[in-house]
């Protein structure tokens, strides 16, 4: 059994760390100016590892904030793992030589078979698969399109070619501080066999402790972003909470 792991949060956009409302463009918050320095405060406070995310990258179907992405994980002593944009083995690459841990696969997980599967060959648990639902079926290209793809058929067949690792969104729940789909995310991690990590939704210490009560099924950690910065959950307090 895993220990269950919190993810502070750090979505990129224009090089300013902000959080949107349900993934829509038009409904960003700054939260910081530098994320370096919300990685480096995060990392201070005993976060385990840093999740990023460049929001520029997802719409543009490329990385795009790299160099920042690689003086955050340069500069921490704790690992990161990146989404956002990635389509090619090249940027897999590149982001992987940058000091990043792990990279997250999203849209292309769905329309990228073979691109997927070779990145999973390749550098296996350093790759996660991002998986973003919507009522039940994958959404993809920034949330933009909603696919035809159950969630949890997407994640078997992925589990078969050598993912380890999901990271299961309900877009309902991004943002709105109201508690993330438990059900839902048991339901991935029983179809895939394998680990996820809840994102969207968590929005106070009680959501953390929910999750973390199902490690041993399966639910390895929880991605935590806009209840970090508005202070609704207390990232040392909830680490003693739910461990590392």
């Amino acid at each position: 059994m895993t220990a269950f792991t919190i993810y502070p949060a750090i979505d990129i956009r224009g090089g300013k760390c902000v959080r949107l409302l349900q993934g829509d463009y038009d409904q960003e918050t700054v939260f910081n100016e530098s994320p370096l320095e919300a990685a480096k405060q995060w990392a201070d406070l005993g976060g385990p590892y840093i999740h990023l995310v460049d929001l520029d990258g997802a719409k543009a179907g490329r990385p795009v904030n790299h160099e920042l992405i690689g003086s955050i994980a340069s500069a921490l002593n704790v690992p990161v793992q990146v989404g956002g944009g990635l389509r090619t083995f090249e940027d897999v690459r590149l982001l992987l030589s940058l000091g990043v841990s792990r990279v997250i696969l999203g849209t292309a997980a769905i329309e990228d078979k073979a691109f997927t599967e070779k990145v999973l060959a390749e550098y296996g648990d350093r790759a996660a698969i991002g998986i973003d639902a919507r009522n039940g079926f994958v959404a993809t290209r920034g949330w933009l399109t909603t696919s035809e793809v159950r969630a949890e058929d997407l994640a078997k067949e992925l589990a078969a070619k050598g993912a380890e690792t999901f990271i299961f969104t309900d877009i309902s729940r991004d943002g709105m501080m109201q508690g993330p789909n438990v059900e839902a995310i048991l339901s991935l991690a029983k179809a895939s066999g394998k680990t996820v990590i809840a994102s969207g939704g968590v929005s106070v210490q009680a959501d953390l402790e929910r999750l973390a009560a199902h490690t041993a099924d399966g639910i390895g950690g929880a991605i935590v972003g806009k209840a970090l910065y508005t202070g609704s959950i207390d990232l040392a307090a909830a680490l003693q909470a739910v461990g590392r």
